[in-house]
């Protein structure tokens, strides 16, 4: 009988300590996914799900080097944001920008490409375009951002943007700051025309304060199917 009593006292002892080792374990568990979680939430835009900034120009860097020529930035700014905000709401506002955030993940394939909202109502997306399917998905882009927005309460919003566009192969560099400004540039020279701007060269010397451009270089702009 004794015997039997100091197995089951060992036995119990044992397990005690399984479970004691288990629980700190199961904690930090617990602790690393939450810690992933928080940290996955200060990488994404909390309204879009869209990358932040630095998330985003991380991503874009990556597949850049990795697709050479055969990538595209692209950048979108809402065209008559503000009115919408001042006419409608800011929750029609902020729904126009959800809005916004799907259709460009629609666009570019969503893991294949690196999408941010750089702020307020500007986005950028870097992702593998080969230049000779560029117009084209331009194009159907900006088909896509003059679609008008139906909010929950099924007011419909009219909404616009300009599309702005720089390649390695259009512009001479992979480096996404030169292609960027030069992207900014372009946006710039067709804003509000309805269509998409590609940038040249000569994008990339433009002057800018706070990306914003002055002077007027040439452009390749592709229209909106009507």
């Amino acid at each position: 009988m004794d015997s039997v009593l100091r197995v089951q006292a060992r036995i119990g002892q044992r397990a005690l300590l399984l479970t004691t080792v288990a629980v700190p374990l199961t904690g930090w568990a617990v602790h690393a996914v939450a810690l992933h979680k928080r940290l996955a939430a200060t990488r994404k835009d909390p309204l879009t799900g869209l990358l932040r900034r630095d998330a985003y120009t991380a991503r874009a860097r990556r597949l850049l080097a990795r697709h050479g020529d055969d990538a595209a930035v692209v950048l979108v700014d809402q065209d008559h944001f503000k009115a919408v905000n001042d006419r409608m709401g800011h929750p029609a506002g902020d729904a126009v920008l959800a809005a916004t955030a799907a259709r460009l993940t629609a666009w570019a394939g969503g893991p294949r490409a690196s999408i941010g909202r750089l702020g307020g109502d500007e986005f950028a997306v870097v992702l593998a375009l080969p230049t000779d399917c560029l117009e084209q998905r331009l194009a159907q882009l900006v088909r896509m951002l003059h679609t008008p927005v139906v909010l929950d309460d099924g007011r419909t919003v009219e909404v616009a943007a300009s599309v702005g566009a720089a390649t390695p192969h259009t512009v001479g560099s992979r480096d996404l700051t030169v292609l960027q400004r030069a992207a900014d540039a372009a946006l710039y020279d067709g804003k509000h025309s309805g269509r998409a701007a590609v940038a040249s060269p000569a994008h990339t010397t433009v002057p800018s304060i706070n990306g914003r451009r002055a002077g007027r270089p040439g452009t390749a702009a592709w229209g909106r199917a009507a």
